[in-house]
């Protein structure tokens, strides 16, 4: 791209927000112009936002470090700056709602990283390898908002990235029940070791709210768009236990699948091998080369070899193996803060951007 477009992310203080801070470093097509956070941040740089909470690994980018926050509820002022924007912000879910709308409103693609319109009928969930073809629920959106550019668009829940992917990929093969536990990261809550000591050599069985995400939000993606909005698929049947685990990256899911067509585990190993979709074919920026791998150790994947597969992109499975109650068993890894947050967002706005739904204003 000869000019870059221009980015805001709304919530950038918090820990999804730095992340796309440094995953938006020297991105090809997308140029932050634009911080916006909470009153109390207003008029600081980002630096001086941010303080001594920077989470990342990496240091804070030099491009930013100056740039000086602007008020996220003054959607009109921060709209005339930017093309599209992110959102991660850390609120009530109906306020959330509302000043997502509200940016929609000013013509702004808004592609979000929050639960909050997870379920808005006619506001695309998409994992862009997955269900692109929902972006086309879009045009509905447009007309009830009365919009001509602007939208918004979601990306699903980090628990799932593990395991959905999967399951659609052998969707010839009929999966009809599944069972999902998934051991999760402490940045999921946007928590690091300094800020959740008490996490260290612990394990909680029970991650508020995620239970319900880990069932649900598969089915919604695996749906079809009837009449204007996205209808549910009503298989496979999921039950999950989410569990937080004191890792600080990874979501893994240890994963049981019956099937109405049962495979050969050497035809299941093929599919997540040789599965595509649109991000791979179109070569999109954030693309990973190959979305899922498949590892043969016994002992993989795990989260200090595997958790950056494809820059925590891609997604690890391994461990398949028949089962005698289910007919296979598997472990899923992914990235829960990059493919299960940030990154897949970015993705997911490369994908808009590709369709024509994303553009200079």
């Amino acid at each position: 791209m000869k000019e870059k477009l221009k980015v805001g992310i709304l919530g950038a203080t918090g820990m999804v927000g730095q992340r796309f801070i440094t995953l938006l470093e020297n991105h090809p097509w997308f140029e932050v112009t634009t911080i916006a956070a909470s009153e109390r941040s207003q008029g600081k740089t980002y630096e001086e936002a941010v303080g001594e909470r920077w989470k990342m690994t990496t240091p804070m980018p030099e491009n930013v470090k100056k740039k000086v926050v602007m008020n996220v509820n003054e959607a009109k002022e921060v709209a005339k700056t930017v093309d599209f924007v992110f959102s991660a912000v850390d609120m009530e879910k109906e306020r959330i709602r509302t000043i997502e709308d509200l940016y929609a409103k000013t013509e702004t693609p808004v592609v979000s990283n929050n639960s909050a319109h997870r379920w808005t009928k006619d506001v695309p969930m998409i994992i862009p390898e997955v269900n692109p073809e929902h972006a086309k629920v879009i045009e509905y959106q447009k007309k009830r908002l009365g919009t001509t550019k602007g939208f918004v668009a979601v990306k699903p829940n980090c628990s799932i990235q593990s395991y959905a992917p999967v399951i659609y990929a052998w969707k010839e093969f009929e999966p009809y029940e599944v069972l999902a536990t998934t051991y999760q990261a402490i940045s999921g809550a946007g928590k690091t070791w300094k800020d959740w000591p008490e996490m260290v050599g612990n394990l909680i069985p029970y991650i508020g709210g995620e239970e319900e995400k880990s069932e649900e939000e598969p089915l919604r993606i695996y749906g079809k768009i009837e009449e204007g909005e996205i209808v549910k698929a009503a298989v496979p049947v999921i039950t999950t236990q989410c569990i937080r685990v004191p890792v600080l990256n990874g979501h893994t899911a240890a994963v049981f699948v019956k099937f109405r067509k049962k495979p050969s585990k050497e035809e299941l190993i093929e599919r997540i091998r040789s599965f595509r979709g649109v991000p791979q074919e179109r070569e999109l920026p954030s693309a990973p080369k190959q979305f899922i791998q498949y590892l043969e150790e016994d002992n993989r994947p795990q989260v200090t070899m595997d958790v950056d597969y494809e820059n925590g992109m891609g997604i690890s499975i391994g461990r398949l193996r028949e089962d005698k109650i289910y007919d296979y068993k598997f472990v899923g890894l992914s990235h829960n803060t990059v493919r299960g947050a940030a990154g897949g967002a970015i993705l997911c706005a490369e994908l808009l951007k590709d369709l024509g739904y994303i553009e200079k204003k």
